[in-house]
């Protein structure tokens, strides 16, 4: 099928949520059960600082957090936090102070101020619009607002519901006021998280059969395969607890083009691989071995795809033995802890 296309699922208890583009896996949600959702927002009590580490641990309901940059907080006091991404296994969740209230059309900032409309919207008339559309909704309100690009070509009425609907929820948590650790909004799940962020798709299939059915099951299980094909030549992606390797392979070729090719491939493709393996933290790429000169064509198409994948991503730099690093964000459940091959 052309286009996008969006399967809601379970596996097991998880919730899945799988987005094709004409066929091709693209993306995948899946749902950790055992932990808190990004999202998530609660209230933490602060336990010890860790001043190595430039922060203080917390305690939640069912464990620890740890906030960066706590700004003067003293132990017992009570602070409302989100969390900002996935723990890693033995490891306290990531949380942050500065909430974010988020929806389809419309993201509420209760710590930066000021009306924003995405850059991605280029029509003057309907930024135009959708700033008074966001002043009037927000009524003096003192939160900042964010209009997504969903906004474009979206119902005046859905885009306000939207605005009233996340103002009023950030309204209600800042002005808790209780004790004690407690959860007080759950993270959404994937298929919350997929009508929210999956804007463009119209076509959604419901159900565990029709990831039986579509193929996408097994495709999912061999996304979880080390060995990736390439247009030219393969690549090898290897999870370790320190960091994602990755090694870039030119098929046997071994003169310079080859190499070349197999390096745009690798870089062009290597987000959407991550993204299907639920990956974050550190990466580090072994590209097969190239000139200085053509490591610019393959940093550019590396740093192509970091800006067009929906999880933070950045490009590093180059070591001194010539592998390239990024950095992810950790916010996905890693897919091979439901969906095992």
């Amino acid at each position: 099928m052309k286009g996008p296309q969006v399967i809601l699922g379970h596996i097991g208890d998880a919730q899945v949520a799988v987005r094709l583009v004409d066929g091709r896996l693209d993306d995948v949600l899946v749902e950790d059960v055992n932990t808190l959702a990004p999202g998530t927002i609660l209230r933490g009590v602060v336990d010890r600082p860790m001043k190595g580490m430039g922060g203080v641990m917390l305690r939640i309901p069912g464990g620890t957090a740890f906030l960066r940059k706590p700004g003067g907080l003293s132990a017992g006091q009570s602070v409302l936090c989100q969390v900002s991404g996935r723990a890693e296994e033995g490891k306290a969740i990531p949380v942050t102070t500065r909430l974010l209230f988020k929806s389809r059309y419309a993201i509420v900032t209760p710590d930066a101020p000021g009306l924003n409309v995405s850059r991605t919207i280029r029509d003057d008339d309907l930024r135009d619009a959708l700033d008074l559309l966001a002043r009037e909704a927000m009524d003096g309100s003192p939160h900042g607002l964010i209009l997504r690009s969903a906004c474009a070509g979206a119902d005046v009425d859905d885009i306000a519901g939207d605005i009233a609907a996340m103002r009023d929820r950030a309204d209600a948590l800042l002005a808790d006021d209780g004790q004690g650790a407690d959860v007080l909004l759950d993270g959404d799940a994937p298929h919350a998280v997929a009508w929210r962020e999956w804007s463009d798709v119209t076509d959604v299939l419901l159900g565990a059969d029709d990831l039986e059915n579509t193929g996408t099951l097994d495709a999912l299980e061999q996304a979880q395969a080390i060995d990736v094909a390439l247009s030219t030549g393969s690549m090898a992606v290897e999870a370790t607890r320190a960091l994602v390797a990755v090694d870039v392979n030119t098929g046997g070729a071994t003169n310079p083009a080859a190499a070349l090719k197999a390096n745009l491939a690798a870089a062009a493709d290597l987000t959407r691989q991550l993204r299907l393996r639920g990956l974050g933290g550190q990466i580090v790429v072994d590209f097969a071995p190239m000139t200085k000169r053509d490591r610019k064509p393959v940093e550019v198409a590396l740093r192509k795809a970091c800006r067009a994948c929906p999880v933070a991503t950045e490009f590093v730099g180059w070591t001194p033995l010539g592998h390239a690093e990024l950095k992810r964000k950790r916010e996905r459940v890693p897919v091979g802890l439901v969906v095992r091959p």
